[in-house]
């Protein structure tokens, strides 16, 4: 039973890892008062161009920041449909999904063709700060971007947010972008660098699915992982802190369903039915927090200077 609830813990930080990623630079988009819902697409192109850079240069971290320059890229042309166009956000976010999707569908099948096993690279590895120790080597082996992650970018986005003149600008701009704009703050930059930020970090959730927790690209690699970040930015009420505890919930009801299927009870229920609870604990969730959700005033709600 100790080894089994040490395993589940482990792998509810890797799990939760991508989602963390992704839900932050989210977060920092939303709080711009933009809504990207091209986090999907973000994800799964990033996963894509990290595998493939990955794969024909044999380098992992060359492929990992190739990822996160395709996400500062999807930010940016985000940027330029909702905050220079003032196009609409749901519109312009399901697009850039749909295209970053379908660029990425195309450019697999051309580059590897229809294999019946999808190509695999050496992904990285584990590491562990406390090798040998019982207990703590367990739940500590884990892969770099998980410790960046919950140690260093939540309490930086922290910071970032509540204690610096930019994260005062972020939040001012998402709140009332014309009072923002009257005080001498740049709405149009703001809104551009917390977008590139952002789809950097987006990006780097999914790369981190195929360069570190599975070493493959499949079609199904993200599999909706964006839309339950983007649930979990509502659920953390835009904060790094809740956002990170949303993360970890989410990470561990999807570790202990693989976990309950491993395991191969003889239970009187379909296997589907595991497969949905991580996503019905979201849904649960996200109806209880988001009651009592402090959405920034401007969010949706495109700007243009007088």
């Amino acid at each position: 039973m100790e080894t089994f609830v040490l395993n589940l813990l482990a792998a509810t930080l890797r799990v939760a890892t991508p989602l963390l990623l992704a839900a932050l630079g989210e977060m920092l988009i939303e709080r711009s008062g933009v809504l990207n819902l091209g986090i999907e697409g973000t994800m799964f192109f990033g996963a894509f161009v990290g595998f493939v850079v990955a794969d024909h240069t044999g380098s992992l971290w060359l492929g990992f920041w190739a990822a996160v320059l395709s996400g500062v890229a999807a930010g940016v042309l985000m940027a330029f449909f909702s905050v220079s166009l003032g196009v609409n956000q749901h519109v312009s976010g399901l697009g850039i999904t749909l295209l970053l999707g379908g660029m990425a569908l195309f450019a697999f099948r051309l580059l590897y063709g229809g294999r019946s096993v999808p190509p695999s690279i050496e992904p990285f590895p584990q590491l562990s700060l406390f090798e040998g120790v019982p207990v703590l080597g367990v739940l500590f082996r884990q892969y770099l971007f998980t410790y960046i992650a919950f140690l260093v970018l939540v309490p930086l986005a922290w910071w970032l947010m509540y204690h610096t003149s930019f994260g005062l600008n972020v939040r001012a701009v998402g709140e009332n972008p014309e009072a923002a704009d009257a005080a001498g703050v740049d709405v149009f930059r703001i809104r551009y660098i917390a977008l590139a930020i952002g789809g950097g970090l987006i990006a780097a959730g999914g790369a981190f699915l195929s360069l570190a927790q599975l070493g493959s690209f499949t079609h199904g690699v993200v599999s909706g992982r964006g839309w339950v970040a983007l649930a979990l930015v509502i659920f953390g009420n835009w904060d790094p802190l809740r956002v990170m505890v949303g993360s970890l919930i989410f990470g561990g009801t999807f570790a202990l369903q693989l976990r309950l299927q491993a395991m191969g009870l003889n239970l009187p229920v379909p296997y589907e039915t595991f497969l949905a609870l991580p996503y019905l604990v979201t849904i649960a969730a996200l109806i209880i927090a988001g009651r009592n959700a402090t959405y920034p005033a401007a969010l949706l709600k495109p700007y243009k200077r007088e």
